[in-house]
């Protein structure tokens, strides 16, 4: 008898690409998250995170954004990153990640979501920052982006390339 493997465990996320002009928030990530490898010092992503059990992706980033960053989005934004990562392991239960990341155009604002500095520390995030485009492709710094090749995208969404379906990323 033929045993079909089991299909794997994915904890699905969302995370929104915060574009004013050239610039993108990004969230910087601490050990222990898991994002962060062994003997990186931190990971800077997207905004976002988990779609919890009966939570539609959209209404999951609305509550992530605003939890995060106070930025509240009315209208649906377009799909335009999917990522899927194995990560055996990952919160005990689970065997990788599926990111499903969202374009948002704003104007630049001072990020302070209704998560207090205590609460965010306690999801491993330790910074909130704007990045220019030029800063990401050029940093040499001590840090990781994700994914790591992050200013090829995003230089694609900076120009006005929103793509019709979502573009695949790699690690």
């Amino acid at each position: 008898m033929t045993r079909t493997p089991a299909s794997p465990r994915l904890r699905r996320t969302v995370r929104a690409v915060v574009l004013d002009d050239d610039c993108v928030l990004l969230c910087r990530f601490r050990p222990p998250h898991p994002a962060v490898p062994a003997g990186a010092t931190g990971v800077w992503a997207a905004v976002g995170g988990g779609v919890e059990p009966g939570e539609q992706p959209l209404e999951a980033l609305r509550r992530e954004l605003h939890e995060e960053t106070g930025l509240v989005v009315e209208a649906d934004p377009p799909h335009v990153w999917h990522q899927e990562l194995a990560m055996p392991g990952l919160e005990g239960e689970y065997d990788g990640l599926v990111n499903d990341y969202f374009l948002v155009r704003t104007p630049r604002f001072e990020p302070r979501g209704a998560f207090s500095d205590e609460q965010l520390a306690d999801e491993l995030i330790s910074e909130l920052r704007w990045w220019r485009l030029a800063d990401i492709a050029g940093y040499g710094g001590p840090d990781l982006f994700s994914p790591r090749d992050l200013a090829a995208p995003l230089a694609a969404l900076v120009a006005g390339d929103v793509p019709s379906t979502p573009v695949t990323l790699g690690l």
